[in-house]
């Protein structure tokens, strides 16, 4: 089994980029581009083969070559395509046959297609990976291909990116189409743009979100997997080495803060790189980790006892007696107390994060 089929296996869905093969960047830096997403550990292609601005004739010259080396990579090829794909290919027909042939592992399907459409590639002996369009979709839409009897093992769904300023999704439409699609069973996958390398013809970036036009990369794709966003792709045709970097390490399972630490005690700093879980009886004053005391390694002394900001990392220290190790995130600013260290601190770009630390959920810190 190879490393693409076991992730479908075990519903392990990760992180990628895109290529534009006729549109942007020269083949050239696709196939760098490419290479250098694999080395890093990232395993989506995503590309869609139905631009209106791109060349077909160099999409048709240089797509088979950038799918070969995604495949060599075994990575998973996700291409958006409608029924203007056929005429872009100068293919005979649009199957999934011809577009295995291709290359390509998944499909998402963009305008055109019918429940009935999508029903019948979904039970096709070919057996494609079938992604739809998370962001039009509808309750409606969703209970007609119920009825059309789609085998939904197959299929999963994918957010659009928006190229023009003001025409990105809310964080609210993000979430109620989420919620729709997580409650029918299905992975929901969404952009960030890039920061340094945009793609044309606007050059706004590439995000999901509008929110996120003009967000940092790793901080976008951080408040989608703390949004409940399954996989992440970079919408943008050129981003950096750092950008993919930090794409790949994502954590999918739990909302990650970067902070500042203060503490120089290993025993602290020790528990500050641990992963913890929101207690289900939520504070409310500050978000406390279940498990904080448990993971102790050594006493705990006094130290920088002073006034907690909102976004302070605290730690008890040996004065509060058996609730030493208890690690908090303040909400609200609370005054100096000598049982209590402020260890660290989330920078304050990123205190919006804490919103979404609800109750049982996974949180980690990473420091500068």
């Amino acid at each position: 089994m190879s490393a693409r089929q076991k992730r479908y296996a075990e519903k392990v869905y990760a992180n990628g980029i895109s290529v534009y093969p006729g549109f942007a960047n020269t083949h050239e830096q696709n196939v760098k581009l490419i290479e250098l997403a694999a080395d890093h550990g990232l395993t989506r292609l995503f590309t869609s083969l139905h631009i209106p601005e791109s060349d077909a004739g160099r999409l048709k010259m240089e797509l088979s070559n950038l799918l070969q080396t995604a495949r060599v990579r075994d990575m998973e090829i996700i291409s958006d395509i409608s029924p203007a794909t056929r005429k872009m290919l100068n293919m005979n027909e649009l199957s999934l046959s011809s577009l295995r042939m291709l290359g390509l592992t998944t499909l998402r399907l963009d305008d055109g297609f019918t429940p009935k459409d999508i029903a019948s590639l979904s039970r096709s002996k070919h057996k494609m990976r079938l992604q739809l369009n998370a962001s039009t979709i509808t309750g409606k839409m969703l209970q007609a291909l119920i009825d059309a009897k789609v085998d939904f093992s197959s299929v999963e769904a994918l957010h659009n990116y928006y190229p023009r300023t003001g025409t990105g999704l809310s964080e609210e439409t993000l979430v109620r189409k989420t919620i729709m699609l997580h409650k029918a069973g299905m992975r929901v996958g969404a952009f960030v743009g890039s920061r340094t390398g945009r793609r044309g013809p606007l050059f706004e970036g590439l995000p999901t979100l509008e929110d996120h036009r003009d967000m940092d990369t790793y901080l976008a794709a951080r408040h989608l997997v703390a949004l409940g966003i399954d996989s992440v792709i970079i919408g943008d045709s050129m981003p950096s080495e750092d950008e993919i970097i930090a794409l790949s390490k994502l954590k999918g399972d739990q909302v990650v803060i970067r902070a500042e630490m203060y503490t120089k005690d290993p025993v602290q700093r020790d528990l500050l790189l641990r992963t913890f879980t929101s207690r289900l009886d939520e504070a409310r004053d500050a978000i406390r980790a279940d498990e904080s005391r448990r993971l102790v390694t050594g006493p705990i002394y006094p130290e920088n006892t002073v006034e907690r900001a909102p976004g302070a990392i605290t730690i008890d220290n040996e004065g509060y007696l058996r609730y030493m190790g208890e690690l908090e995130i303040v909400r609200f600013g609370q005054n100096a107390d000598r049982r209590i260290n402020v260890a660290a601190k989330v920078i304050d770009s990123e205190l919006f994060l804490l919103d979404y630390i609800t109750p049982g959920r996974k949180f980690s810190f990473e420091f500068e």
